[in-house]
């Protein structure tokens, strides 16, 4: 899981920009119907925006308040876009997508501070083990006298 975290952090801008690129492509893509996939449509935008914002909210670059603004006016502007390719623009899409947008937020909060305890954790361990060492290195040589 870690190896992951570190994988997204290290490449997040190419994770984004592919993220954004697709889900471009696929809410301007002009089709005839939309296809029959299981779910709501309100949930796969929450997911898709969710999947945009992450990589950004683990790694937390200085500007990352600024994306987050940007992937919400993205979304703004592809739902006006969308009725002139034979799309439905709604603006409770938006509202899903800004919604994936804050849980991507707070999920990443979430992984980072557990991250973030787990190390402080291992640390106090690594810590107390070399104090018990010395002890017991000492304990020995003090039994050999």
């Amino acid at each position: 899981m870690t190896s992951l975290l570190a994988i997204i952090r290290t490449y997040w801008i190419v994770i984004t920009l592919f993220n954004l690129s697709v889900i471009t492509l696929l809410s301007l893509y002009p089709l005839e119907s939309l296809p029959s996939v299981p779910g709501s449509d309100k949930t796969h935008h929450l997911i898709a925006y969710g999947a945009l914002m992450f990589p950004t909210a683990l790694r937390k670059p200085k500007y990352w308040q600024f994306i987050c603004l940007f992937f919400i006016c993205w979304s703004g502007m592809i739902e006006l876009l969308q009725p002139y390719v034979n799309r439905h623009g709604e603006w409770l899409d938006m509202a899903a997508n800004t919604l994936g947008i804050a849980s991507s937020l707070l999920i990443a909060q979430l992984i980072s501070w557990i991250t973030s305890m787990n190390s402080k954790f291992k640390d106090t361990l690594k810590t107390k083990d070399k104090h018990y060492m010395k002890k017991e290195i000492n304990d020995i040589h003090a039994r050999r006298r």
